[in-house]
């Protein structure tokens, strides 16, 4: 049960928690929008590349590692579901069980990055880097460069993107285990599961786009 002396006040320009319910989700939708077109930009670049030089996406993609990206695919998808059951026990009183699941859902996101971070490191040393940097002789195609560059560009950024969802689920993890939520005060727990879907939802995009394009 939530802590009775962490009782959630409601802002004085609300007229009640539904309506700063509302608001807070509504705010948070709206954010939404400015990241689909911060990503729908590096997309539709992706698209117009791939029809110029499809023989070339079909060549670098092959120097991707298909079976890392596939376990980070069912990593997300598993964190996913840990953070939805984490808000549906949330709104059924059961913080213990929540908190497990919120943790769960970190440790879903380290081993994301972990697996990340040995992909990047691998690219680095075989010179499989962007632009100029670009120094793999196993490819001739003078426009590899662009793929890498691409390739850093969106992983990279989607990665920022889990880091501050780890952060976010942190701090909700937290106040779950001070008792500060219950099915009378959730929003924070709600919110953040929804950005982390959105997390997930990109890594869907990107995952076929970028491994399996060969």
């Amino acid at each position: 049960m939530a802590n009775p002396d962490s009782e959630h006040i409601v802002p004085d320009h609300f007229d009640s928690a539904e309506q700063a319910f509302d608001a807070s989700k509504m705010g948070l939708w709206l954010f939404m929008v400015t990241e689909i077109l911060l990503f729908g930009g590096l997309f539709v670049t992706y698209i117009v590349y791939r029809s110029l030089y499809p023989e070339m996406f079909h060549e670098a993609s092959g120097h991707l590692n298909k079976i890392l990206g596939g376990v980070n695919t069912v990593v997300l998808i598993c964190s996913s579901f840990s953070m939805a059951m984490a808000v549906n026990r949330t709104q059924f009183n059961k913080p213990r069980q929540a908190a497990w699941l919120l943790l769960f859902t970190i440790l879903c996101g380290v081993t994301f990055m972990t697996v990340k971070y040995f992909e990047y490191t691998h690219k680095f040393h075989e010179g499989l880097l962007p632009g100029a940097h670009f120094t793999f002789e196993g490819i001739q195609h003078p426009k590899t460069p662009l793929f890498f560059s691409l390739y850093f560009m969106m992983t990279g950024l989607h990665g920022v993107h889990v880091l501050v969802g780890m952060g976010l689920i942190f701090w909700v993890w937290t106040r779950t285990l001070r008792g500060h939520f219950s099915s009378r005060y959730y929003t924070p727990v709600e919110l953040t599961g929804i950005y982390w879907h959105l997390v997930d939802l990109i890594w869907i995009y990107l995952f076929p786009l970028l491994y399996l394009v060969g």
